[in-house]
């Protein structure tokens, strides 16, 4: 293998590497985990393997998520004739997940008391109902993928019920977060972020007119008190919990049964002792996490990390599913434990930019593996985990469909 540092020296990220990251992983964590790679996004960036690197980089002051200087760097991989960035999507990046301190303490004050561990609390009643629906809907059925019928709309209902979403509103936000998220090169693209952005400014509008007991209705009123929440802010904080709130949560459950269900003495252990949830769901999220890759940071000036310096200016790609298999942090990583002391894994990030709506998605995941357990204790996959696709995204680890028979 060629000198790290070269940047010439480029492995391209392709389709083989997103179907199955872990082989390559593995390697690079031991031969190259500091290296340079070609994204599927069409950027170069530095490709991070190794737990306390991941780490490392996760708390850095020298490293930078300012979308605005980010955007100015993407350019530099495009041809000079390429359009820049319209307004929409300019707008849509003002959230808490693009911006540095004191902007990005600002706006996560403003949204973490509703993912408080006591404020999520509340919602479970209706996570268990919401639950105890789509799994009575799944019953008698001969075969159902599991993502359709469960894992999906149990987080899309939970968070628009949060935000304030009127239910026949709803299939449009699933759409439109489907080909905002999973689909980079959909040509509806721009025209749903467009139609997102429009409906988010026009429901905004109803709340201010009649606010409700809802997060939507809560964010407009401190706005409107001064706390200095921009309109392209509340739209875009929006959008980022409408996207972040649900599809990382849909990984996670169906990530989670693909795991438990490929080692069935796991799934059985859990069917057999339901105390075992909260310790499984926290081995879930460290041996199948939902992110792939974090979202990109780039140097904000020159950092040395695991021996290799990445200059200033440069995209950095942590992987997160690679530093939670690193056998320097984690014991026999590759072996799912559902009774493995919970702790210490990076799934939800961490550092300031830690995900801060982890309590929800790990209410919502304890309530749904526990409860899908007891109701289907027979539950296996429709095929082999082999042939399952992976959808076309470094962000999530997220699969296209998962085919189960429930009995």
């Amino acid at each position: 293998m060629a000198n790290p540092g070269d940047l010439g020296d480029l492995l391209v990220l392709d389709g083989e590497y997103i179907q199955n990251p872990s082989e390559l992983e593995a390697k690079l964590r031991i031969e190259s985990p500091v290296r340079p790679v070609w994204l599927p996004q069409q950027s170069r960036a530095w490709l991070v393997t190794r737990y306390a690197d991941v780490r490392e980089i996760l708390t850095s002051p020298r490293v930078s998520k300012d979308s605005v200087r980010a955007t100015e760097l993407l350019r530099n991989f495009l041809p000079e004739d390429a359009p820049g960035l319209d307004p929409v999507h300019r707008a849509l990046e003002a959230n808490m997940l693009n911006t540095d301190p004191p902007d990005h303490m600002r706006l996560r004050k403003l949204v973490g008391r509703a993912f408080t561990g006591r404020a999520v609390a509340r919602l479970r009643p209706r996570i268990e109902a919401v639950t105890d629906e789509l799994l009575d809907a799944m019953a008698g059925r001969a075969e159902v993928d599991l993502i359709a019928a469960f894992a999906a709309p149990l987080p899309m209902t939970v968070i628009c019920e949060l935000l304030g979403i009127p239910e026949g509103e709803r299939d449009r936000f699933f759409e439109w977060t489907r080909i905002t998220v999973t689909a980079p090169h959909h040509p509806r693209l721009a025209e749903a972020r467009e139609e997102f952005a429009a409906y988010l400014v026009d429901l905004i509008r109803r709340k201010r007119a009649e606010p409700a007991e809802d997060l939507l209705s809560e964010l407009i009123a401190v706005s409107d008190e001064g706390d200095r929440l921009s309109e392209d802010e509340l739209v875009s904080m929006t959008m980022l919990l409408v996207i972040a709130g649900h599809d990382t949560t849909i990984n996670l459950i169906a990530n989670g049964v693909l795991a438990l269900l490929a080692e069935p003495r796991q799934y059985a252990a859990l069917r057999e002792d339901p105390d075992l949830v909260p310790t499984a769901v926290e081995e879930l999220l460290r041996y199948a996490g939902p992110v792939h890759i974090a979202t990109l940071r780039f140097t904000a000036e020159p950092i040395t990390v695991g021996g290799v310096r990445i200059p200033e200016g440069e995209f950095v790609a942590l992987s997160l599913t690679s530093a939670n298999l690193d056998a320097e942090r984690f014991e026999d990583p590759e072996v799912l434990d559902v009774r493995r002391p919970g702790g210490g894994h990076v799934a939800f990030g961490h550092g300031i930019h830690h995900c801060v709506g982890a309590p929800l998605a790990r209410l919502e995941a304890q309530i749904a593996l526990g409860r899908l357990a007891a109701r289907f204790p027979d539950l296996r996959l429709a095929g082999e985990p082999g042939a399952l696709k992976w959808r076309s995204s470094t962000l999530f680890r997220a699969l296209e469909t998962l085919p189960v028979f429930p009995r």
